[in-house]
């Protein structure tokens, strides 16, 4: 499947795609959460034949944001779900760019804030249970499915989830994939990712007695039909085991200029080698570097985050001579195309 899949499917995409969206609908959710203190705000984004007045969603001075209409009435029609995972100290944001482009061929398209590893909550106790983002987004699906307004809208056997960077992480453990805190921590003694190892105190990998148990315990999903990584982190942390017995189809993409710090190989490429041939399609998209999955950057932006704070700047850089808008359009067109496969 990794070589054939997608040659299958850019010949049946045309068919297994769904119906395009006249335009961009967008609202808000707060999911409470009383007795563990972890509330998730997130958005959703859905198909609407409303063309009235739209605004700008998910822009901030560094990244572009995206055309929508505030609390748009659904377009009456049936539709698959896509849920949206961003990375460590991301939000919602990140993948917006995903979600117009993912709406506009028919899916509705959610996405929350992950507490304690996300821009607007650093908590530490948050950060440290890595095991409740899947949670998150198990309950984001439980959310939309009780929304008396969006819920008829959805097609409850069409669920995805798409994640970038720790939210890479996030999707395969919703899919089924099992961390071993052991396995992690000997493997950062060999092939040391520093990004990644130098979190395992922040994240919880570290942890012992019941948060050990939760972190390795299946945090899987089974309402998901397919899930894609996007440049992950901490992959080498699940058990092949766990790779081996995992059914949802699965695209996993790398990026092939490396920042130093999550090198492909180590990373895509070990949980590509780790799941089932037949259910599993690798791409390298080599002009990608690790924030090329994010927005696209304001004129001045890398210089203006740069100046603020050195180092960071990165964030606004690709690895070749494309930009990132086609870097972008070459990533979306390869999901949509997946998922058309996968999730008719």
């Amino acid at each position: 499947m990794r070589k054939s899949l997608f040659t299958t499917a850019v010949l049946l995409a045309g068919l297994a795609t769904a119906a395009q969206a006249d335009a961009i609908g967008v609202r808000d959710i707060r999911i409470a959460d009383p007795d563990n203190g972890r509330a998730l705000s997130a958005v959703v984004w859905y198909p609407t034949p409303d063309v009235g007045k739209t605004e700008t969603v998910g822009e901030n001075p560094a990244f572009i944001g995206m055309e929508a209409v505030r609390d748009a009435a659904p377009d009456g029609k049936t539709h698959p779900l896509v849920v949206l995972s961003h990375g460590y100290s991301g939000s919602w944001r990140n993948l917006s760019w995903l979600a117009g482009d993912l709406v506009a061929r028919g899916y509705i398209v959610a996405a929350t804030d992950h507490p304690g590893t996300t821009t607007f909550d650093r908590s530490a106790a948050q950060a440290a249970k890595l095991w409740e983002r899947p949670r998150d987004l198990s309950r984001l699906i439980d959310a939309l499915f009780a929304d008396q307004d969006l819920a008829p809208h959805l097609d409850k056997n069409r669920v995805a989830a798409i994640g970038h960077s720790l939210g890479g992480w996030t999707v395969a453990a919703l899919a089924g994939a099992r961390f071993d805190a052991d396995r992690f921590a000997a493997d950062c003694k060999v092939n040391t990712s520093p990004r990644a190892c130098v979190l395992s105190h922040e994240l919880g990998l570290d942890g012992t007695g019941e948060a050990r148990k939760k972190l390795e315990g299946d945090l899987g999903d089974p309402r998901l039909r397919a899930f894609v990584s996007l440049d992950l982190g901490l992959a080498r942390g699940f058990t092949p085991e766990s790779f081996a017995a995992l059914r949802v189809p699965a695209l996993i993409v790398a990026a092939g200029t490396d920042i130093g710090d999550m090198p492909a190989d180590l990373e895509s490429g070990y949980l590509a080698k780790g799941l089932p041939m037949t259910t599993t399609e690798y791409v390298v998209v080599p002009d990608a570097m690790h924030f090329s999955f994010l927005q696209i950057c304001k004129p001045g932006a890398a210089e203006r985050i740069e100046a603020e704070t050195p180092g960071d700047g990165i964030v606004c850089k690709d690895g070749g001579s494309r930009s990132r808008a086609a870097i972008h359009r070459e990533i979306a067109d390869r999901i949509i195309t997946f998922l058309g496969v996968v999730m008719p």
